[in-house]
């Protein structure tokens, strides 16, 4: 995983993804899954070309179930996009990378 992205977990998602200054993108993720291991890449690129305007964070559900409760996911992957703490949108299986880089220009008002 890349230094740009950060793992977050049950215990510290408060803190680091609903309380950040940055809108976040969050990767909820499992390592059995396959299309997760194929947005994984996308999302860390993404993270490293829109340094300073996002902040990236994977999340795995089967690690902190709590916050995948929270959020009602019931597939993954599935990348949630919070901003100011309150959920600003979600994608929802393998998506094109411009479909990504989208939400992410939606969020920052880009």
């Amino acid at each position: 995983m890349s230094e740009d992205v950060l793992e977050v977990t049950d215990e510290d998602f408060e803190a680091e993804v609903l309380k950040s200054d940055l809108p976040v993108v969050v990767d909820m993720w499992a390592p059995w899954c396959g299309p997760c291991l194929m947005v994984g890449p996308i999302i860390e690129q993404l993270g490293r070309e829109n340094t300073g305007k996002i902040k990236v964070c994977k999340l795995n559900v089967d690690v902190s179930p709590q916050v995948a409760a929270r959020f009602g996911i019931t597939a993954i992957p599935t990348v949630l996009l919070l901003k100011d703490g309150q959920e600003a949108g979600r994608l929802i299986g393998v998506q094109p990378r411009a479909r990504y880089q989208e939400a992410i220009d939606g969020l920052t008002g880009a």
